[in-house]
């Protein structure tokens, strides 16, 4: 079995700053502990000199990962912990897949919105955004976590603001094997908020409450239960589905054929959490062959590498993929 040598790298942190260069180590060498273990190399950090050892690809990665966390600190007094993990998993990501960094920087892509700017991370969450800018259909598919739902808001939100659409229409199956909503309280709204929380969540972010709140008043925003869609056409409208993997097969053929002139639809799912019970066939299975030769459709298929929240959440998806894999032979 051949060893992977060691090799060493020396890099500076430039321009020079003892305030930016603490904020980017972090309290008690944080930051760097956590470099460290994420691409198993060695860091020895003095003043603005940075020495790392380790196998010659993960210190290129490692090297990269620095240097992008101390660009970080140009702008901000602090570094949050979400930013430190989203850098590294970023450069973890080109480590494991084959893509490389100039495939995911080839474009300065990114959402204004009224409250943040949202760029998207990693050569799929790139090809999602552009596939959305492309065509009027989109799929977008793959493990919880790897940004589907706040990308298609943030897309429904750029829409809307610049007079591209005249409504954002929310969708997501209430509950797991159909619209079974009268034994909840309250009125339709009501009912099925609790199920829209993500949507919202993304919403009350880039625009906040207050303005979320008066357009959902003027019904610039709507919700829009798959029960209450028959009939509808959805003309002008940024039409967002989520969580479709639980739509039953004339569920889904009912919300894409709602389409109407001017508007364009997202529809997300995780075919690995299908809710409906095992006779039923899901309306986001089914659609994929249906359309797999269909052009003008963009689909999107995210992994874990594309996993944005916290990094034990990709390592739980890997493991539950491998457990499945073997108790399924």
């Amino acid at each position: 079995m051949q060893e992977t040598q060691t090799a060493l790298k020396n890099i500076s942190l430039n321009p020079s700053s003892a305030e930016r260069i603490a904020l980017f180590v972090g309290e008690l060498n944080g930051n760097l502990k956590l470099i460290e273990k994420s691409f198993s190399v060695k860091i020895f950090h003095k003043g603005d000199k940075i020495n790392i050892t380790g196998a010659e690809k993960d210190i290129k990665h490692a090297s990269d990962a620095i240097l992008d966390l101390y660009n970080l600190t140009k702008k901000n007094i602090e570094i949050s912990k979400e930013a430190v993990h989203l850098t590294i998993q970023s450069h973890l990501n080109l480590s494991l897949s084959k893509y490389n960094k100039v495939d995911l920087l080839q474009d300065d892509l990114q959402i204004k919105t009224p409250r943040k700017i949202i760029r998207p991370r990693g050569i799929n969450q790139q090809k999602y955004i552009k596939s959305i800018n492309k065509y009027e259909l989109n799929f977008g598919i793959g493990d919880a976590g790897t940004g589907k739902t706040y990308l298609a808001v943030a897309a429904a939100v750029d829409a809307l603001l610049n007079d591209k659409v005249q409504k954002i229409v929310l969708i997501r199956p209430a509950v797991e094997a159909g619209e079974k909503l009268g034994f909840l309280p309250g009125d339709l709204s009501q009912k099925v908020d609790p199920y829209l929380r993500p949507l919202y969540d993304g919403l009350y972010e880039m625009l906040g409450i207050e303005k979320v709140t008066k357009l959902i008043e003027r019904e610039s925003i709507e919700v829009a239960p798959l029960a209450y869609l028959r009939g509808r056409t959805l003309n002008n409208s940024f039409i967002i589905m989520d969580e479709s993997q639980n739509t039953t097969v004339e569920q889904m053929k009912m919300v894409l054929t709602r389409i109407g002139y001017g508007s364009y639809a997202v529809i997300n799912g995780d075919l690995t959490q299908i809710d409906l019970p095992k006779h039923i066939t899901s309306g986001l299975d089914h659609v994929m062959q249906v359309l797999k030769d269909t052009d003008g459709i963009g689909i999107t298929k995210f992994s874990s590498l594309d996993v944005v929240r916290h990094p034990l959440v990709r390592k739980i998806i890997d493991a539950y993929k491998k457990f499945e894999e073997l108790t399924s032979k």
